[in-house]
């Protein structure tokens, strides 16, 4: 009876409930990243190190993120779904432990690591969920709804993160990571239904496993798909892990100011994500996504002229940065399920393949481009420029390509989409 009900399909629990839960799994990265940032001048001096070193434990997190992402969706089309989020929730509240009980520089790092080994699973394997629970324009409407309960997390971090740090210090926001993931833990092990029955796994044996990780890796669709995802996404998360030059440097600010940068960007996630669920059956994936790139290049243009001709100040500094999530958010949905679309007996492996890309690209943006452009307001417009015309020449080839050829195998599903 008890392994019954955890195969119930999500179509038995609420919709709702549902999207909470992926939500609140997929905000365990942005909770990991932007909560300690308002830290990091305390952790920089009580253990003794330099802001390059320090920056450091963003790029060994993101890269640890990017590397496991290559295995949680392939474990979970093997194992099941839950038992993989399951795990690794585990995992990374123990990581968060550490963290929080670091006593050097090293040991910091090492948590870190762990940390983004495990943070993973819950966006990867989310998707694959979503996907497994519902189809086309539903699907669509799903992971909107998802994306704006999840906007919320790069919102409230840093806030909730600088009033940690002012009132207990920067180990207190690792102890907060904690508790937030056991209260995820208990409430995924007890209200998670499981969507991968045993029927539809794949075999968990080497030769499998090497096959499919060769089909998906050298697919030039999924990898165009997942590369205008992860560089739209970049273009606003340059901002997030620049946050701290940001605002204490060019915009002045303190600790406890770190909305001003956040609260405009999510408002931006949360009104993209919400108007992708409103045009889900009314436009397709294709025009969808196209109404997002006008959206992110108009607010790059504007985020260039004001930086090129003004000094950094708020409103004016943070509104195109509003503009360009917004039109990310409206994309990201049509991009992710397209992704996912292509190959439907692997959308684990694929949801992996694709938060790869993009976890190794946010982890380069971290760990090299962001110290780089954090240096002034125009130099960082001009990275999301750059990301933003990256993330539409991956899309256009992609549209490009599938306009010169037949859809074969399971590109079907995408082609029809289209």
């Amino acid at each position: 009876m008890v392994g019954h009900f955890w195969h119930l399909h999500p179509a038995h629990m609420s919709l709702g409930l549902l999207a909470i839960l992926l939500a609140a799994l997929a905000m365990i990265g942005p909770f990991a990243i932007d909560t300690y940032l308002p830290s990091f001048p305390a952790i920089q001096s009580d253990l003794r190190v330099s802001p390059v070193e320090l920056q450091q434990t963003l790029s060994v997190y993101l890269l640890g993120f990017a590397a496991m992402t290559l295995f949680h969706g392939t474990l979970s089309d093997s194992f099941g779904r839950r038992p993989v989020i399951l795990m690794n929730l585990l995992v990374f509240m123990v990581a968060s432990v550490g963290c929080a009980l670091a006593a050097s520089f090293p040991q910091l790092l090492a948590f870190r690591g762990i940390q983004g080994l495990s943070a993973g699973a819950g966006i990867v394997v989310g998707r694959a969920v979503i996907r497994d629970s519902l189809q086309g324009h539903a699907a669509q409407r799903l992971m909107s709804l998802v994306t704006i309960i999840f906007g919320v997390a790069p919102a409230i971090a840093p806030v909730v993160g600088g009033w940690l740090q002012t009132a207990f210090g920067w180990r207190s926001i690792f102890v907060f990571l904690a508790l937030y993931t056991a209260v995820l833990l208990l409430a995924c092990h007890l209200r998670l239904p499981e969507t991968h029955p045993n029927a539809q796994r794949q075999p968990f044996e080497l030769a499998t496993l090497a096959a499919n990780y060769w089909k998906l890796g050298r697919s030039v669709p999924l990898f165009l798909l997942s590369s205008a995802v992860a560089a739209n996404f970049c273009g606003f998360f340059l901002y997030i892990v620049s946050a701290p030059a940001f605002i204490y440097e060019l915009l002045h600010l303190g600790a406890t100011q770190f909305a001003w940068l956040f609260l405009p960007g999510i408002l931006g996630v949360t009104c993209g994500a919400f108007l992708s669920g409103r045009l889900a059956g009314k436009l397709s994936a294709r025009a969808t996504v196209n109404v997002g790139y006008g959206i992110m290049f108009a607010a790059v243009a504007c985020n260039l002229a004001y930086s090129a001709l003004a000094a950094p100040a708020v409103p004016w500094s943070v509104l195109p940065i509003m503009f360009y999530a917004a039109g990310m958010a409206l994309a990201m949905p049509s991009l992710t399920l397209l992704a996912l679309e292509l190959f439907p007996t692997n959308r684990g492996l694929a949801a992996s393949l694709q938060g790869f890309e993009h976890s190794l690209l946010s982890g380069l943006v971290a760990g090299a481009v962001a110290p780089v452009l954090a240096r002034s307001a125009l130099t960082l417009a001009s990275g999301m420029a750059i990301l933003a015309a990256l993330g539409w020449w991956s899309w256009m080839l992609y549209v490009l390509l599938h306009a010169r050829r037949p859809p074969v195998h399971d590109d079907v599903g995408a082609r029809r989409a289209l």
